[in-house]
């Protein structure tokens, strides 16, 4: 029975590794690779259940955080072009706050003021 879901995750990987090849769009690539972490953590879970090593199940729970932390860093890669960008400066100023620094303002010449 193990090695039925062993390799029906085995085959579900494969098919998200041909998705990652294949798609697309950068999405759909993003998505297969995270689709394969998925399914690589529930390899090592059946796998660990499979020969009697519950403590698999930690090493799979560890795998999925570093999964989503790494899907949300690509996903901000894809939007903003690197990790550190700070898209603050590029969000309008709310009420209340102090003003946001910008180019200085020119003085009115006499020709324009009449």
């Amino acid at each position: 029975m193990f090695g039925l879901a062993l390799s029906g995750v085995l085959i579900t990987m494969l098919l998200g590794l041909i998705r990652a090849v294949k798609g697309p769009t950068v999405f759909d690539r993003i998505l297969a690779v995270n689709m394969f972490g998925t399914m690589t953590m529930l390899l090592i879970a059946v796998a660990g259940f499979g020969v009697g090593r519950p403590d698999f199940l930690d090493l799979a729970l560890i795998y999925g955080l570093m999964n989503f932390i790494g899907m949300i860093a690509v996903a901000r890669f894809t939007r903003f072009g690197n990790l550190a960008s700070d898209d603050s400066a590029s969000l309008p100023a709310q009420p209340g706050s102090p003003a946001q620094p910008g180019p200085p303002a020119q003085a009115a010449s006499p020709s324009e003021a009449s």
